[in-house]
């Protein structure tokens, strides 16, 4: 029997296999009537991450009434809220209990049990074991999507930094000569020399705690990134955020023989691109002894406030142009890639979107 399309009011729609179900599909509109039962079926059978969907029985928040009919007992629709923290709407008749999607919606149902999946990590609140681990160790703790795939890259470059360094950290002269030989000068590279320290210096560090901490944010922003772009692109960039660093800085101050290490400036770039593509995720920063999880454009926005007050101030031996030069290859390098990383990953799109909503 042909039915009417809640939404054109035609007789137009026709049977369509979809994910194992045979449902009703406008021809007209794209719309897709659901009878009792069919979505969950559809939605366990679909590429989600979740083969066991119960969403007809577990909807959002009740918007209201919707102005379109049931196609099957001819009641009026109610708006619901697909998911508590997800804000796609579907319609729903309450007396035979089917449900109508729009077109522009259907993805974001298909998706639904993956974002759900991720809301649950990214709303989990602090605890006290995040509280001691942040108070005793003075690092942020993450709250982001798990990367579906194994970040093969940033393990790589975890494990090449941690061993070289200890390759020369137990011995001074080793250390010395390591330094003399593979550590950036701004002097010797104008001067035409040492070019090759451009690459070896991300991968050398002056002491364990400047490890531990580079590590540390490598670890927690590079699977996901990783993720994102694909192990050999993930590379390309993070060699060319460190390059782009090395080049702030020695425009910064031409003529320093200090020599510089370390794989922040490469590091500072992947915050640029983490802030641009996972702006929904949540760092946590400590207030004294107050721990807040913060969005990563403020965490960052704090972390260059930082860098750029001790730019101004020539505090210490820290490379702080470097920082600013990589974190702004960063930017401009998410900024040009987001919309095909976008495209490529449409969770990631849905996720960094104003859909869903983030408990922080």
């Amino acid at each position: 029997m042909t039915i009417t399309c809640p939404n054109c009011r035609t007789r137009q729609m026709r049977e369509l296999h979809f994910h194992g179900q045979r449902v009703d599909r406008c021809t007209l509109c794209g719309g897709i009537w659901f009878d009792h039962g069919e979505l969950n079926g559809a939605l366990s059978r679909a590429d989600n991450g979740n083969d066991d969907v119960g969403v007809e029985h577990n909807l959002g928040n009740h918007l209201g009434a919707s102005p379109r009919q049931c196609c099957r007992c001819d009641d009026g629709l109610q708006y619901y809220q697909l998911l508590q923290d997800f804000r796609v709407e579907v319609e729903v008749c309450h007396s035979c209990t089917g449900i109508w999607i729009n077109d522009s919606e259907r993805e974001k149902v298909v998706q639904s049990p993956r974002v759900q999946s991720a809301l649950e990590q990214m709303n989990q609140p602090t605890s006290t074991k995040t509280w001691l681990f942040q108070f005793l160790l003075k690092m942020p703790v993450e709250y982001n999507v798990k990367a579906r795939t194994t970040p093969w890259v940033t393990y790589l470059l975890l494990a090449l930094n941690i061993l070289i360094f200890f390759g020369y950290n137990s011995d001074i002269q080793l250390a010395e000569q390591v330094f003399d030989a593979f550590a950036l000068r701004s002097d010797y590279l104008l001067q035409g020399h040492h070019f090759g320290t451009l690459l070896s210096h991300m991968f050398l560090h002056g002491g364990l705690m400047h490890l531990l901490g580079n590590m540390y944010f490598l670890y927690v922003v590079g699977d996901n990134i990783e993720d994102a772009l694909g192990s050999l692109r993930f590379l390309m960039l993070y060699l060319l955020c460190g390059f782009a660093a090395a080049a702030a800085q020695i425009l910064s101050d031409p003529g320093s023989t200090t020599a510089m290490v370390g794989a922040s400036g490469a590091i500072a770039g992947l915050f640029g691109m983490y802030l641009l593509w996972f702006r929904n995720a949540s760092l946590t920063f400590m207030f004294f002894i107050y721990q807040k999880k913060l969005s990563p454009m403020v965490f960052f926005a704090i972390w260059l406030a930082l860098n750029l007050v001790g730019a101004w101030q020539g505090q210490g031996s820290v490379a702080y142009w470097a920082h600013i030069g990589g974190f702004a290859a960063g930017l401009g390098l998410g900024w040009w890639l987001k919309p095909s990383v976008m495209r490529t990953n449409p969770v990631l799109a849905m996720l960094n979107s104003d859909s869903i909503k983030v408990r922080r």
